[in-house]
Order: structure tokens, then sequence, then C-alpha cells
């Protein structure tokens, strides 16, 4: 059954492939759902600037909604996103979650809160092939944070290929970085109707985390 759909969406690859696959499956999107620091100035799980994702969202043709919360008020402030979606009429929200049980159970409990249907499409698929599938399907996403205790951060500012994945692999990682080893950005994809126009400058070292340093080409 059809189904209008808000994506949980952190401007990563998992998020993309999630939101592709749901509109593949004929659910219509309504809106991209992030949640930000209490300053507004980043998101809280890849750490991405909002002008970079609202961005992103312009080329989905879709509003970026942020909600703003410390980590003590998360749950409160996503269950209060949630019942403004479904006061709108939205029925189901869609995450990109591949097999972290708690977190399924976390998600399934808020959305229950608001009487909202919830997808998960990559849901227990195996690892490689999401990403396989990633690369063949012609989006672009590049590594933006690592944790230097699992990875390198020479892999900071590579792009998802073939050759990338066997390398995360031969590094013994998880290639979809589901516990938290890496962090990717969607740059371009089917799900775009143009490229993100991001400049990627400084590495930056911040506690066990390199972060690649995401700005918005301005036009100047």
């Amino acid at each position: 059954m059809q189904k209008s759909f808000v994506m949980s969406w952190s401007g990563g690859k998992d998020s993309a492939l999630a939101y592709y696959r749901a509109v593949l499956e004929g659910h219509v999107p309504l809106a991209l759902f992030t949640m930000f620091e209490e300053d507004g100035s980043k998101s809280r799980s890849h750490g991405l600037p909002i002008e970079v994702m609202e961005a992103q969202a312009e080329r989905m043709g879709l509003p970026l909604v942020i909600g703003k919360a410390s980590w003590s008020g998360y749950e409160k402030e996503f269950i209060k996103q949630l019942k403004k979606f479904k006061a709108q009429g939205i029925d189901m929200g869609v995450y990109g979650d591949i097999d972290l049980e708690d977190h399924l159970k976390w998600v399934e409990k808020v959305s229950a809160e608001a009487d909202m249907s919830v997808g998960h499409p990559l849901w227990q698929e195996p690892r490689r092939k999401i990403v396989k599938e990633l690369v063949d399907e012609g989006f672009r996403a590049v590594i933006t944070v690592v944790d230097t205790k699992r990875l390198d951060e020479r892999f900071l500012g590579r792009e998802f290929t073939d050759e990338l994945i066997d390398e995360l692999e031969a590094e013994g990682v998880d290639v979809c970085g589901e516990e938290g080893e890496f962090h990717t950005m969607i740059v371009d994809g089917p799900i775009f109707v143009e490229p993100v126009p991001v400049i990627f400058g400084e590495k930056i070292k911040a506690g066990n985390y390199g972060i690649l340093e995401v700005k918005l080409h301005s036009e100047e």
C-alpha cells in the first residue's frame, strides 16, 4: 500500500539509499527530518552544517525539518516532531538502520507514541550488497568522519567505489560503518536533480574523530 513518508535524514549513504528504495516501492516523500544540536549549527548524527543539508533537500525538492535538542532532550523532541508530521497527515517514518536492534526498538517506541508506522528498507541486508547497490546506482558518497581508533584518517575524503569497499573490508571494518567507524555525505545520485555544490576543506581532529570540513560552494 502506498504511504506518504518523512525521511529520517542524516545526509549520508544509508539514509539516501533507504529513501531511494522507499520511493521505488511507490511511497511518497513529503519531508526530510534531521535532529540538530541545540544551537542548530550542526546535525547530531553526522555533524553536517545546516546549509549543506538544506542544499541536499533543495535538490530533492523537499523541505528539511529540523529538531534541536541536547542528548538528554533528544527523545522528547523527536516524538514532538513525529506528532507534528502525523498531524500533517504523513503516514510513515523511513529510517536507514541496517541491524542495530536497540535503535530499531527505539524507533518503534517513539513512532508508536506518535501513532506513525515505520519503514526500514535496508533492514538485515548484507552490508556489501548495500554499498555495491549504492555505487552501482550512481550515488556519490564521501567519507567525512572517521573514528581514528578504528579507521585511519587517510580514508577522510575518499569516495565510495568498488576499490574502497575492498579496502574497508581489508581493514576489517564494517563497510557500512554501522558501528560508527565512519560517516559519509551524499553529494550526488539519482535522488538529486543536480550535484550538491560542496567544498571539502581542512581535516579537523576532535577527540578520537577525524572530521572533514564540509562547506557550500558560494557563487561569488
